[in-house]
């Protein structure tokens, strides 16, 4: 089945909107937990704009406590500073189920493109190895079309988390078929070469189906700015609920692998 991981970043961005603790990032985990998520997944950032050291440390605990999965999203290349000490040591200090390795800086709003594997190759090999030291399972973010996907594998990952920004804009637009034959694409290409699949970035209730339809055995899904958006108006744990269904009937319908 497809795992559904909920990415708390935009719980952590209203909170330090306004300063203080509310919402609660804790309680807010747990409820999406409560209704069904399979895993938490948090992207802390150098320049603490959502999630900070301080939560990763918190919701690890909550993970293990419940017995789920962690999702460690971050730049292995951004070094420490003031409050954040560091994509490595968060990982050595909380030992997360997985480390999905991003190639995002300050001044990006998102990620919003995966990594080059001719000029950041030599770099991530090193820290792949350090992650998975820590028994972390590490994924890297891709670019549909990538035309070297398959040196993630060579590199010493696990899998890769698909970039589906392109996708979701297609979707909208509805000329669809060219950037899904291209996901499809690479995500085969991907598999071929023994990557596990994730898929992440503005997928949302309309366009998740046809993607876990299109794509087999999609291990986990990301999901939190659309997810988030839509529990403003359907509730928390509701619009968990709601996409727990759509994974959960995927895996029904197409045999998504396991988790």
């Amino acid at each position: 089945m497809t795992a559904l991981s909920v990415n708390l970043n935009k719980i952590a961005v209203l909170r330090n909107s306004r300063g203080g603790t509310e919402p609660d990032l804790l309680r807010a985990a747990s409820t999406c937990l409560d209704a069904g998520a399979h895993g938490l997944t948090v992207h802390p950032r150098p320049d603490a704009r959502h999630i900070r050291a301080a939560d990763v440390l918190l919701l690890g605990d909550l993970c293990t406590q419940r017995g789920v999965e962690f999702n460690i999203e971050g730049n292995p290349f951004a070094p420490a500073r003031t409050g954040y000490p560091g994509l490595l040591a968060l990982c050595e200090a909380t030992r997360p189920a997985q480390v999905t390795l991003v190639p995002d800086g300050d001044g990006q709003l998102t990620s919003d493109h995966g990594f080059d594997f001719v000029l950041d190759g030599a770099a991530l090999q090193p820290l792949i190895a350090a992650f998975k030291l820590l028994g972390c399972r590490v994924s890297v973010f891709v670019d549909v079309g990538d035309p070297h996907v398959e040196q993630a594998a060579a590199l010493g990952a696990d899998r890769i988390e698909l970039y589906t920004g392109p996708y979701a804009e297609a979707f909208a637009t509805g000329h669809i078929q060219p950037a899904l034959a291209a996901a499809v694409a690479t995500a085969q290409r991907a598999q071929a070469a023994g990557l596990g699949m994730n898929a992440g970035h503005d997928l949302n209730q309309d366009n998740l189906p046809v993607l876990l339809q299109a794509i087999a055995n999609v291990q986990e899904v990301s999901i939190g700015h659309a997810l988030i958006g839509d529990a403003l108006y359907a509730g928390l744990q509701a619009t968990v609920r709601a996409y727990r269904c759509i994974v959960d009937r995927a895996a029904l319908l197409y045999g998504a692998g396991p988790a």
